[in-house]
């Protein structure tokens, strides 16, 4: 199975997998460059996996259900434009031969949901379709959850496979790392990550896929039971108390809560940042 990323808009990815005959997307939020790849390559599409609601990931919905041989699966909480077949965590999806475990990750929407094929046909690595959940060096802002349930989420995310490939929907990763090296300036592997990073947007190439792996190393979303990472975030948090319009103001004071404190007071700062 090849595993590719089709850009769109400003800095989304739209995720195909195929086998060189038949093929499944993710996420596309336009047609066009889903049915140009299509055309060139010459497959059919058999199936959509749509992670979350928002615009950027279901406006190409309608356009290819012309063009589609196969399901469209959902997330069973939220409302899509058109008809899909609802699912939620726990529930199996087989579709091209490959059998993908869903997972719920509400956070960035309530009712967010990811997909893990565990065994590709191929043999090769784990593949992860993460949404706007987990990006590479950060995750999605929470538009519609809290922070315990973003936290919870990741950290579901965090206990896959290591070699698990990890397919984000948006380019955002030197972004990102600006403020993980912000949160963890002596981290080495991120400062060797970001180098490389920076080396691939530069000749205009994907950062994309990530490794589960390299995320635990670099991704202070993924590190907030880290001593250096808690510190910062403190530390930012002091300086800039969080602001009204954000829903952070649960009262964490239970020692057991201290990790989604820590992660209340890093994406504050981050949603900050500049």
């Amino acid at each position: 199975m090849k595993l590719e990323a089709i850009p769109a808009f400003a800095d989304n990815y739209i995720w195909i997998l195929h086998d060189g005959c038949n093929a499944l997307v993710v996420d596309p939020g336009d047609a066009a460059p889903v049915l140009k790849f299509l055309a060139e390559h010459s497959l059919q599409l058999c199936g959509i996996l749509v992670t979350h609601h928002h615009a950027d990931h279901v406006g190409g919905l309608k356009d290819l259900q012309a063009h589609l041989h196969g399901p469209i699966y959902a997330p069973a909480l939220e409302t899509m434009p058109i008809d899909c077949t609802p699912c939620q965590g726990g529930d199996e999806i087989d579709l091209l031969g490959q059998q993908f475990r869903v997972i719920d990750v509400p956070g960035h929407t309530a009712g967010h949901i990811a997909y893990f094929l565990a065994k590709p046909s191929d043999a090769s690595d784990p593949v992860l379709f993460c949404g706007d959940t987990l990006f590479s060096g950060g995750c999605g802002r929470l538009f519609e959850g809290t922070p315990a349930q973003m936290h919870a989420s990741l950290q579901t995310l965090a206990n896959l496979p290591a070699q698990s490939r990890v397919c984000c929907t948006h380019e955002y990763t030197v972004s990102n790392l600006r403020f993980a090296r912000a949160v963890e300036p002596d981290n080495a592997e991120l400062i060797q990550y970001q180098q490389w990073c920076e080396a691939q947007r530069s000749q205009s190439l994907p950062t994309l896929p990530s490794r589960l792996a390299l995320e635990l190393q670099i991704n202070p979303f993924l590190r907030c039971d880290q001593a250096a990472v808690a510190r910062a975030a403190d530390a930012a948090f002091a300086a800039q108390p969080l602001s009204a319009n954000e829903p952070y103001s649960t009262p964490f004071t239970d020692a057991t809560d201290r990790a989604v404190q820590v992660f209340a007071h890093l994406r504050q700062w981050k949603n900050e940042f500049r």
